[in-house]
């Protein structure tokens, strides 16, 4: 009895954990979209308009805010909205900034060899960044990309 009695405290305790952990996630971190389709309303609930509706699985947001369910994003234009937290992922992804195509390189250092070039607005899975390279994978294709040429590396 003096058993159960612990086992059911425990897991009492641990029913109660897992809500206040969510709650504890700093603002701002990096999500990325989940889902093949998402509305970005203008506040936090589906009875709130919708400003923009994205078809871009993984592109990376920036999470300013959270209420309840919502999360307070900004995407890489700098649009700001709420999106239901299901709909967004903690897998890190990048979007290619800048007007040129960004360069994929074999290593992370600028002589490194050249793989293909990456044209802006492209989004990829996201890997380790280290002295100013990330390594990036788009589709079959992997590599490094300078950091300051990916939106969603470094701190958000």
């Amino acid at each position: 009895m003096f058993t159960r009695v612990h086992l059911l405290t425990a897991l009492t305790l641990l029913s109660l954990a897992a809500p206040a952990a969510a709650q504890e996630t700093k603002v701002p971190y990096w999500a990325s979209i989940r889902s093949e389709e998402v509305n970005m309303r203008v506040g936090p609930a589906e009875e709130y308009q919708i400003a923009w509706v994205y078809r871009r699985p993984q592109l990376p947001l920036k999470v300013l805010r959270m209420k309840d369910g919502w999360r307070l994003v900004q995407d890489p234009d700098g649009a700001k909205g709420w999106m239901n937290q299901r709909f967004l992922t903690r897998q890190r992804t990048g979007y290619v900034v800048g007007k040129e195509p960004a360069d994929m390189r074999q290593a992370g250092e600028a002589g490194a060899k050249l793989l293909w070039r990456i044209a802006p607005g492209n989004v990829g899975l996201l890997g380790d960044c280290d002295a100013g390279w990330c390594q990036f994978e788009l589709g079959k294709r992997k590599g490094y990309v300078e950091q300051a040429r990916l939106w969603g590396a470094g701190e958000p």
